[in-house]
């Protein structure tokens, strides 16, 4: 079992002042552990031996229940710190998450599972709740408190204080040999999860077509099979806790057992005082404590550890290291020999060359699959070629600052995304004035009312209604380059028409790279490209 995940601390800076505060707290816990057991014994043998009665021990009484009360509000205090801790590393992590898979790109992203993502997103990183709310603060007590209290036992008892110094490391090396076993059988665990996850949302994502071709129902007993597998190796998770938790606990109890004994046989003989024997018996059990709690906690994060491997694995991968040089949206673009390759090194374009000219609408056509839409992600800078150039301006979009590069396009993908919130907001998308997002609406052929309140993903509309209001945010963006993908797809013929008549004005002094299969909107195009996986002539 590893003491400390290093590579969660190195991307978690928000941990140190926690565990530091942590230690601080962990320390007072252990000095008011000792203050405890000393006004315990020495009130106990007072009261039975010396004969001394309450108004007496009144002081210590008053002092013991002021511990106690402190060890309370301590206890509150790293549930507290503990808590934020947990809080801030979790979105700390799933903020650097999310950021390594935008870096990383939608190319990247078409070889991956998107329900194990989610997963990951999600139920992996609150996982890792147990690990920075219980087990790391916990760590920083099983380095404090036995330590002290042995110490303390030590001056007051050396064979009890040997006994508990030979036993204590019995403990960490049980949970050692239970942690590698723990560790295998939570990563089956999260790796069944995780298939489950993915087999239920691509169910989801295709039902409609499952539908259709009567095979919904079939899909039932293939999640049954998957929940059946991920219900026995959780059960079977759960045996391994609960078996090493009885592991623990017998040797914590056996070890206090044995400083019992020894001090119960030389308090009879007379070798040993009563406040003393008391003392040794009080502290025996917290010297052992912070260890049996840090087992406890340990399996309860196991499964974020688990989930931490494979958020590292994303985390980790290899980005291109961003550009400097500065590209010009409204100068020329040229492509040079770009070639392409899909995750299973098919080619997805195979030596491209183009010159798509400032000013113009550029018009590309090609058959389904024939890297269309992959253009638009090169353009934007999101996908990178394997080989060849993409010149703007005599600019390599390789070395160029992309951040700077997007801000002067205006992008309509393939499947526009649209949010919960009115007509009007999705559009305009930030600060702009009321009339211009009213006249791009316009010209966008915008048929719903601008205060309308859409659903998540533009609930509420048709399919040619959200990419009309897509539409209208390309068109009020301040941008010298769109590229737009299928902008009239879903649309009926008279909308069609109608967008024909608007769009020339819309696309005046801008270059526009416009994917589509319609030949009226093909009219509206400057010159053609098309594309068919091969070379186009310059």
């Amino acid at each position: 079992m590893p003491a400390v995940d290093r590579r969660l601390l190195r991307y978690t800076r928000g941990t140190r002042i926690f565990l530091v505060l942590s230690g601080v707290i962990g320390t007072v816990q252990a000095a008011l552990i000792l203050f405890q057991a000393w006004l315990l014994a020495s009130i106990i043998a007072d009261a039975f031996l010396g004969g001394l009665d309450l108004g007496r021990l009144r002081d210590r009484v008053i002092a013991l229940a002021a511990v106690l009360l402190g060890r309370a509000v301590l206890s509150w205090a790293a549930e507290v710190v503990a808590q934020r801790c947990s809080a801030t590393v979790k979105s700390e992590l799933r903020l650097r998450f999310l950021e390594q898979i935008v870096a990383l790109g939608p190319r990247w992203l078409t070889g991956e599972r998107s329900g194990e993502l989610t997963t990951l997103a999600t139920r992996g990183v609150d996982a890792l709740d147990d690990y920075f709310s219980r087990y790391l603060p916990q760590l920083v007590l099983v380095a404090v408190v036995p330590l002290v209290v042995a110490a303390r036992m030590l001056t007051a008892d050396w064979l009890s204080a040997l006994i508990v110094v030979v036993t204590l490391p019995l403990i960490p090396v049980f949970m050692v040999l239970v942690g590698l076993t723990t560790k295998a059988a939570t990563a089956r665990q999260w790796e069944t999860l995780q298939t489950l996850a993915h087999h239920f949302l691509d169910v989801l994502a295709g039902i409609g077509t499952l539908k259709v071709f009567g095979r919904s129902r079939a899909q039932v007993a293939t999640i049954r099979r998957l929940t059946e597998r991920q219900r026995r190796t959780t059960l079977a998770t759960l045996r391994i806790a609960f078996l090493s938790s009885l592991v623990l606990e017998l040797v914590a109890t056996l070890s206090v057992a044995l400083v019992a004994v020894s001090v119960g046989l030389r308090l009879v003989d007379g070798r040993l005082s009563l406040e003393t024997a008391l003392l040794v018996l009080i502290l025996a059990p917290e010297a052992y404590l912070p260890l049996r709690q840090l087992g406890a906690h340990y399996h309860a994060s196991a499964e974020g550890l688990a989930a931490a491997d494979q958020l590292f694995e994303v985390i980790e991968q290899p980005v291109p290291k961003p550009g400097t040089r500065v590209a010009d949206p409204a100068a020329g673009i040229v492509l040079r020999d770009v070639t392409i390759h899909s995750r299973g090194d098919a080619e997805v374009l195979d030596q491209v060359s183009m010159v798509i000219p400032a000013g113009q609408v550029t018009g590309v056509v090609g058959p389904s699959g024939g890297g269309k839409s992959t253009l638009l992600g090169l353009l934007l800078g999101t996908i990178r070629p394997d080989r060849g150039q993409i010149l703007a301006g005599g600019t390599d979009l390789a070395e160029a600052d992309l951040e700077r590069w997007r801000r002067g396009i205006a992008w309509m993908g393939q499947d526009p995304v649209l949010f919960a919130g009115s007509v009007a907001d999705n559009i305009k998308l930030g600060e702009a004035d009321e009339l211009a997002v009213r006249r791009a609406a316009r010209a966008a052929r915008v048929d719903v009312p601008l205060d309308l309140v859409l659903g998540e993903r533009g609930a509420g509309v048709s399919a040619g209604q959200r990419r009309r209001i897509a539409l209208a945010r390309a068109i009020l963006r301040d941008a010298t380059l769109m590229l737009l993908d299928e902008p009239t797809e879903s649309v009926d013929p008279q909308t069609e028409q109608a967008l024909l008549a608007s769009l020339p004005a819309a696309f005046a002094g801008r270059t526009v790279v416009l994917v589509t299969h319609r030949p009226a909107l093909l009219d509206l195009c400057d010159h053609v490209i098309h594309l068919d996986r091969t070379a186009v002539p310059a």
